[in-house]
């Protein structure tokens, strides 16, 4: 039913019901469209307000609106914030798998009686035939299908469930739909509009363009580092940390939390209370940084978000973009930062492997294009917008790494007409792979059943690299010379711009590529960090003394104080405060609030009188020897369990439970052993042993103890003794 409303008292229903005084953006646009009865496609980034193009026709239209949407924390805050705005609570509910009875019999009740003004439904609850049975009996106002991009099997987070969604419309009731995704290509978009058959809807699509946001991609080369460095130096910031694993997600939580960063995780692997009371204390700014896979963040409304970090790299630039749009939707800054390494997409690659082969090859255009972004040294904010079907014409962004440290541009004309005569000779048939194949002179099984080893031009680029050419194809995608025919997985076509370039060439200038490095070794997120540099001589010498004076007064060895790798960190890192001695090697709090603070001291006299520049790097403190394996140790000890229990349940030998155990007291936290040792070695031989490393010995040296306590003592012991004496006295 068409609704005529004037302008007037359009704005006076937004003071009244939401508290703005003027629309954003299109949304005054796509309303009047909605309240008109019309079909609607909105394409609008995060921040844009999608929510409000909905919410607020459904106010005003009689009926209720069906708003689809995938998620049932999404649904639980959006219902949450329109009791906030309308003073009946029956106003908006959600139907989905967790009510009870008695909670679904209330909704229901409130729909019959017209009070409720938006149902949220998740499509799974949508196709149950009870349901159905019920909407039939609602005068629906409109549907709303958010996240539309669900539907689409080249989008980023495809739901084959949504694509049921218009049947079951169909099934309940004609009613206008209004289809709202922030992130949908060209081909995308067309996707959702005809699997929705709304080919006629009236199209709304707001610039890609968040020009507060700043993008760069960084060579995953101490990521970790540079990660911890990042955080410190944006303190009391909020920022979300994606991970692809999580695994990986509960390792980087650890690693941050000890590095005394607020961070909490958050994966579907988690309970439902766990997950909800984490984002909840991100949202209520009890802690700084939430690490999460990709579960995390659609359409949670925190406007001050500061920092989006993707430590591995998203499947799509569809998932890059909705992620990074989480940063600064307040208009304010917001940081994007992503750390690549060509080793993440093969991995990527890999997970693909056993899926129905159409959806490798989505999978594979998409990580393509991910690639593509991530090596090339053209504007950012140009790639994405170009990729999502807008052009940006500025050639200087000002707010992005490429742009702010640009790199060595070079004439392209030869190379350029050589790139398209080859697509016009194999007419215009094969992807970018094949050409650079044919431009190099690579031989391989799809070269020779085309003959493409026979051509003219087979060979032609031979000098360039396989970068180079793939870096000239996409630069030449984005000046418009190519197109990609989507449809059959990227194959290149000519524009008219490109035949007319064939015809009449002219100077163009390119940019080389970035070539990332790529770290030797994996890195752990739970193994300790390198930490380089040369040892000051004379500064550990000083150290050295200063610990021989400490253990004199306190009646300790001086290993019980700091042991000599400790002392040798210190002479590489010169930590002035007592937080910056935490961060060294074998020091926890315990230590470095109990023994620290001459040391120091001593350092910040040493620093000043020399005019030492200290490492700019923060030093990392990592997590004891595999983080998961520490904090179920650290429990279990806690407990009082056997340490043959912890071993078998950990898969560990008792060897190496014990070097486990070592290591974690090494690093500075407290463990009680007396339960254990009371209970497998004799109280005689425990006395003796801790005598022993209080009064006797020089060094921690296992073999000098052995050695002086003599045959009775196993080596199992002596270490048990020594760890509980470490423990009891360094901690």
């Amino acid at each position: 039913m068409a609704v005529n409303i004037s302008e007037v008292s359009l704005t006076k229903f937004l003071s009244k019901y939401f508290g703005f005084s003027t629309f954003k953006g299109n949304q005054e646009a796509i309303i009047r469209n909605v309240l008109n009865g019309n079909d609607t496609f909105v394409l609008m980034p995060t921040g844009g307000g999608k929510s409000l193009c909905y919410q607020f026709p459904a106010l005003m239209l009689p009926g209720t609106a069906i708003i689809i949407s995938p998620l049932i924390a999404l649904m639980k805050n959006q219902v949450d914030a329109m009791r906030s705005f309308v003073l009946d609570d029956g106003v908006a509910h959600f139907l989905n798998s967790s009510l009870n009875k008695a909670q679904t019999q209330k909704v229901r009740g409130d729909m019959m009686r017209g009070v409720t003004k938006m149902l949220y439904v998740a499509p799974e609850s949508l196709t149950k035939e009870e349901n159905i049975l019920f909407l039939r009996q609602i005068k629906i106002s409109f549907y709303a299908i958010d996240e539309a991009h669900c539907i689409s099997e080249w989008g980023h987070d495809f739901r084959p469930e949504y694509r049921r969604i218009r049947p079951i419309i169909n099934e309940i009731g004609h009613a206008p739909i209004i289809a709202l995704t922030a992130t949908a290509t060209p081909k995308v978009q067309l996707d959702i509009q005809k699997n929705l058959n709304m080919l006629d809807a009236t199209v709304f699509k707001s610039s890609f363009n968040r020009s507060n946001l700043y993008y760069e991609i960084r060579p995953k080369v101490n990521a970790l580092k540079d990660i911890i460095k990042f955080i410190k130096q944006n303190p009391g910031k909020s920022g979300i940390v994606y991970c692809l694993s999580r695994k990986k997600v509960e390792e980087m939580a650890e690693l941050l939390k000890v590095n005394g960063i607020k961070a909490l995780p958050y994966h579907a692997g988690m309970d439902a209370t766990t997950r909800s009371n984490n984002q909840d204390k991100f949202l209520m700014e009890e802690v700084d940084v939430i690490v999460a896979t990709i579960a995390f963040g659609m359409g949670i409304d925190k406007p001050d978000v500061r920092f989006v970090i993707h430590y591995d790299i998203p499947k799509s630039l569809e998932g890059y973009y909705q992620e990074t749009g989480r940063a600064g939707r307040d208009g304010g800054e917001g940081h994007c930062i992503t750390f690549y390494s060509y080793k993440d997409i093969l991995k990527l690659e890999k997970f693909m492997q056993g899926r129905p082969v159409s959806e490798q090859e989505i999978g594979k255009q998409l990580l393509i294009e991910t690639v593509s972004y991530a090596e090339s040294s053209v504007c950012r904010r140009k790639m994405l917008l170009n990729y999502f079907g807008e052009e940006y014409t500025e050639d200087n962004c000002g707010n992005c790494d490429n742009c702010l440290h640009p790199r060595t541009k070079f004439e392209g004309q030869e190379e350029l007409l050589m790139l398209l005569e080859t697509i016009e000779t194999v007419h215009q048939k094969f992807k970018p792979d094949h050409i650079v194949n044919i431009l190099r002179g690579f031989t391989n099984a799809a070269i020779k059943s085309y003959n493409h080893n026979e051509l003219e031009c087979f060979g032609d680029g031979q000098d360039k690299s396989v970068v180079f050419w793939n870096s000239i194809i996409r630069q030449a995608l984005i000046m418009k010379y190519l197109d990609k025919d989507i449809e059959n997985y990227g194959t290149l076509k000519l524009t008219s711009k490109g035949i007319d370039f064939i015809k009449n060439p002219h100077p163009v200038q390119f940019t080389l590529d970035h070539e990332y490095e790529e770290s030797d070794e994996e890195e752990s997120l739970a193994m300790p960090l390198d930490k380089t540099g040369a040892v000051d001589a004379t500064l550990f010498a000083m150290l050295k003394d200063l610990r021989k004076q400490e253990s004199k007064k306190r009646n300790l060895p001086p290993f019980v104080i700091f042991q000599d790798p400790s002392l040798e960190d210190m002479s590489i890192q010169y930590p002035t405060t007592i937080d910056e001695l935490c961060n060294i090697s074998g020091v926890g709090s315990g230590k470095a609030n109990r023994y620290g603070k001459p040391f120091v001291e001593l350092i910040r006299a040493y620093v000043a009188e020399h005019d030492i520049i200290r490492p700019q790097d923060l030093i990392v403190k990592s997590v004891a020897n595999k983080s998961l394996n520490k904090v179920y140790i650290i429990q279990s000890i806690d407990r009082q369990i056997d340490l043959e229990v912890i071993a078998e349940a950990r898969k560990l030998s008792m060897t190496e439970l014990l070097g486990e155990l070592e290591a974690i007291v090494n690093s500075g936290t407290k463990l009680n052993l007396t339960y254990y040792l009371n209970r497998t070695v004799d109280e005689e031989k425990v006395e003796e042993a801790f005598e022993y490393f209080k009064n006797e010995a020089e060094t921690e040296n296992l073999e000098e103890a052995l050695e002086a306590l003599g045959e009775d003592y196993t080596e199992e012991e002596v270490r048990l003794v020594r760890i509980q004496f470490l423990s009891e006295m360094g901690n």
